[in-house]
């Protein structure tokens, strides 16, 4: 063999370990990732400290609104960012923290506004920005951040009596602003980002009736998921029943997708493994059963919705049988394809969980990554190409960041800030030394 293709063999071995778990060279490849990103969203606080929208290039895009769920989601990962050592990362967590205190909390009626505009506020209280704010609250705490506790307390109450209902297990979705009207609409998006938040209060707080509120929603998602042929309905009447055709007509909304959303089915097998381990020993077979249920859901997902048209990537929703809806690619469907495929490979020890991993990894580096102006592209096309008319900018750093982080975690009963704290990152030295 000539010189030349002994080069070529070793720069394609070189290429392959950038995206196989466990190689230095993709332990490299994350943490350099994690840096990239929180370098990126470093101009997203306002005066007052809410999340401004983030623009392709990191800027600014002051006329829209500044929404709670993403100030919630930079709090959360700007005090990762302190726990990992990352200077600036502590003063960025601390604005956040206090826009959520301030600008954005309603204190009159209690709880936080949806967001903020230039003219006023927007209405209404939703449980998906709701769950998030507990959820910044625990990271910020763990990070030992100035008003979090207070932030915390005040995020679990508001949330206990406005959103919780403890008769059917499951959380209420939006009131009107004074939490006086209750809206009829019913869904999973907020329940599954309650299941996280309530997971990681558990988890800093050692209140265990959280860990046991995630149980009973997890229980009631698996059911609706083996009715569907491991589908999941989202959208639900006030009595819980699935309306699967909701927005048929409108098959792309932001929030409230027509059909299965082969992302959320791959984010919820994840967030039943993190449950299940947290709840049983590893070798318990009530464990096993409940990993078992996150296979099904991921496998399903994948096998639905991964090259669904020929080309890479998960589109965004399918029919009731499979079928594709909306070919769109977003960031965040690859970032938790990354972080499942790594969970159920460190708890199945199943080698293609490992292989699924490498293919998100490379499809990542290849389609998803902005090598010039840094972070991810937030929408593509069925053919890989940005578009903008879901997801325009980069204003939400959340997804990305953990994937760089989550298929890294030593114990996956835990969750993602308290596993940093106590320091099961399997790469956490290098990091904290520049790697």
């Amino acid at each position: 063999m000539s010189d030349l293709n002994f080069l070529m063999t070793d720069r394609v071995k070189d290429m392959m370990e950038k995206y196989q778990i466990d190689t230095g060279s993709n332990m490299e490849f994350v943490m350099q990732q994690a840096k990239d990103l929180l370098r990126f969203g470093k101009n997203f606080p306002s005066p007052g400290g809410s999340s401004y929208y983030l623009g392709d290039d990191s800027s600014p895009i002051k006329d829209r609104s500044r929404q709670t769920w993403i100030t919630s989601r930079m709090a959360h990962v700007y005090s990762i960012g302190a726990l990992l050592g990352v200077d600036g990362c502590a003063s960025l967590a601390d604005a956040a923290i206090r826009g959520l205190a301030g600008e954005l909390h309603d204190s009159a009626n209690g709880g936080w506004y949806a967001g903020i505009t230039p003219s006023g506020i927007e209405p209404g209280k939703q449980c998906y920005a709701h769950a998030f704010v507990i959820l910044a609250a625990t990271s910020a705490l763990l990070a030992n951040r100035p008003g979090a506790k207070e932030l915390l307390e005040d995020a679990l109450d508001v949330y206990d009596r406005y959103f919780w209902n403890e008769r059917e297990g499951l959380s209420a979705d939006t009131w009107d602003t004074q939490f006086k009207v209750l809206s009829e609409y019913r869904g999973l998006n907020a329940n599954m980002h309650s299941v996280e938040a309530f997971l990681a209060a558990a988890d800093v707080t050692c209140d265990e009736k959280y860990r046991v509120r995630a149980g009973r929603i997890i229980d009631r998602v698996i059911g609706w998921a083996k009715e569907n042929d491991s589908r999941i309905p989202e959208h639900f009447t006030s009595e819980w029943k699935p309306c699967l055709y909701l927005n048929r007509d409108k098959p792309d909304d932001q929030f409230k997708p027509f059909g299965a959303t082969p992302g959320h089915g791959i984010e919820w097998a994840r967030l039943i493994v993190q449950w299940a381990l947290s709840t049983y020993h590893r070798d318990d077979e009530r464990a096993e059963q409940y990993i078992g249920s996150a296979e099904m859901l991921y496998d399903r997902a994948v096998k639905d919705a991964w090259c669904c048209d020929g080309a890479k990537g998960i589109c965004y929703t399918t029919d009731w049988e499979g079928a594709a809806v909306v070919h769109d690619r977003m960031h965040w469907t690859l970032a938790e394809a990354i972080n499942t495929s790594a969970t159920l490979y460190r708890v199945t020890g199943k080698d293609r969980y490992c292989d699924d991993y490498a293919m998100f990894m490379k499809y990542l580096d290849e389609c998803v990554i902005d090598h010039e102006k840094g972070s991810w592209y937030h929408q593509l096309d069925s053919k890989n190409h940005v578009i903008a008319t879901v997801w325009p900018g980069k204003p939400d750093l959340y997804h990305a960041f953990q994937a760089m982080l989550i298929p890294y975690v030593k114990k996956p009963e835990y969750s993602i800030a308290i596993a940093v704290k106590k320091r099961d990152i399997m790469y956490m030295d290098a990091f904290a030394d520049g790697g």
